[in-house]
């Protein structure tokens, strides 16, 4: 537990930026996609700076601008054509380079780079209708992070058996389960304070949340392990340090990036909030 007190320092500094997004988005949408873009070429740069491919600028400086702008392309007609430039301009990179550039460091770069900026685009993209912003905005972040946090002090006090021990030898199977648990109630409170406080004429969908609940909780794990995995090869502890207790930003979003597009998903085969 003694790394409780920067863990919660952190999240307080976190959660009060995050509030502050919130309200700038509810008066101009637009800065959602512009924020969580500069995020997500920050994320790329430092998984880039992982297998030190940030100083190859060839590689880094397309790859940290996609990642930028996709976040604020995604709802948009552009999209398809940004994907395009940046898959021909990364090809005739690694043609241009090939005798000093592997295309086992390019397909590092371009693949990371578009897992990040994909999972971390859900957030603008499920904002983007301009209907239920700060609902969206508040699952996207507490879910995954709350069954982080109930992995972490159930684990801590009950946690017996490895769930992942050659990639995370700190996760359990006892952890694992009170994750779920505690991502479950989350979703469950979350619709009940919108519900009753801050959407009273819209009708919130429970059965939505409560599979959401259950399915965020394992893909936050994947998400996390993923990651952890390829630190794992890389022989590194974290992706940066930008946050005490957490390591990087893409230490802290990683299960995000995973449970974000889930959220989408979910909502469009069973919207969570119907206007009544």
């Amino acid at each position: 537990m003694k790394s409780l007190k920067p863990r919660l320092l952190t999240a307080v500094v976190g959660i009060t930026l995050l509030v502050g997004i919130l309200i700038a988005g509810e008066f101009w949408n637009p800065i959602i996609g512009i924020i969580v873009g500069f995020g997500s070429a920050f994320m790329s740069g430092e998984y880039l700076n992982a297998k030190n491919l940030l100083k190859n600028f060839w590689i880094s400086i397309p790859c940290m601008l996609f990642a930028f702008l996709l976040s604020i392309l995604i709802s948009t007609q552009y999209v398809y054509i940004l994907l395009t430039v940046f898959m021909i301009f990364s090809f005739a990179v690694l043609i241009i380079n090939h005798s000093v550039l592997s295309y086992i460091d390019l397909a590092y770069a371009v693949f990371g780079t578009m897992l990040i900026s994909f999972g971390m685009s859900a957030l603008p993209l499920i904002c983007s209708k301009g209907i239920g912003v700060t609902f969206f905005f508040c699952t996207v972040f507490t879910l995954p992070w709350m069954a982080d946090a109930g992995g972490f002090f159930i684990g801590a006090a009950m946690g017996k058996h490895k769930l992942c021990p050659n990639i995370s030898p700190k996760k359990t199977v006892e952890g694992a389960v009170g994750g779920v648990v505690f991502c479950l109630i989350s979703a469950m409170l979350i619709g009940l304070i919108f519900q009753l406080l801050v959407m009273p004429d819209a009708k919130i969908n429970f059965w939505a949340l409560a599979l959401l609940g259950l399915i965020e909780a394992p893909v936050s794990i994947l998400g996390d392990l993923s990651f952890s995995r390829i630190k794992r090869s890389l022989k590194i502890k974290d992706y940066g340090s930008i946050f005490p207790g957490h390591g990087g930003m893409l230490d802290r979003f990683d299960s995000i990036i995973f449970t974000a597009p889930v959220l989408v998903v979910v909502n469009h085969f069973i919207p969570f909030i119907t206007m009544v």
